[in-house]
């Protein structure tokens, strides 16, 4: 069983090699022409991590484009969840990651793991971009007021006001189990992430 999970994993993380998970492919595909922001190389990382692997994940409760709230309380004893903090709607790096999560989606239920997707942009700039790119399969998130909370909370909030570009690993009991904190101008490797989860699995 295991080394057919193992056979799988490689497998889709080739198709995604051969896909190109690139800008080309995915954030800048002609649905984004014209419409992504394109700012200034920004400080990698602008932040004081606050977490550590081992400790317990703080709780939260934040809006979702769902219109239900969402915590990370309720998925406790019943998934493990990466908690994808991106720094803004409509910018380049971004536009490209969490439409390459949708490619790979077997990847995380292979895992028995689900994503949170958390911006601090508020419900109706997060509506209008996740339309743009076709929907994503994970609950989004708005951290948007009181500003940036959930974001203070893990350490990843910048001075400027958005997050970082960070991921977090909570397995079934709420322990943190994997940190990156990346720079946020580059998309996270999703190779790294993917066997990182299959470790907590």
């Amino acid at each position: 069983m295991e080394k057919t999970m193992t056979s799988r994993v490689v497998a889709l993380v080739a198709c995604c090699a051969l896909l190109g998970l690139t800008s080309s492919a995915l954030g800048l595909s002609e649905q984004f022409q014209g419409r992504i922001f394109q700012g200034e190389k920004l400080k990698p990382v602008d932040s004081r991590p606050k977490l550590k692997v081992g400790d317990k994940a703080p709780d939260f409760t934040l809006p979702s484009l769902s219109g239900e709230p969402v915590s990370l309380h309720q998925f406790l004893g019943k998934k493990n969840v990466v908690i994808s903090f991106v720094p803004a709607a409509w910018t380049p790096v971004c536009s490209e990651q969490w439409p390459g999560y949708n490619i790979v989606k077997g990847l995380f239920e292979a895992a028995d793991a689900t994503i949170i997707g958390i911006t601090t942009d508020n419900i109706a700039t997060l509506y209008a971009w996740t339309e743009q790119m076709g929907g994503v399969w994970f609950p989004v998130l708005s951290d948007f007021w009181p500003h940036g909370q959930v974001a203070e909370k893990y350490g990843v909030l910048r001075s400027g006001g958005v997050s970082e570009r960070a991921l977090f690993i909570i397995d079934k009991q709420g322990i943190v189990r994997y940190i990156d904190i990346h720079d946020i101008n580059e998309r996270p490797n999703l190779e790294t992430l993917i066997g990182e989860l299959q470790k907590v699995k």
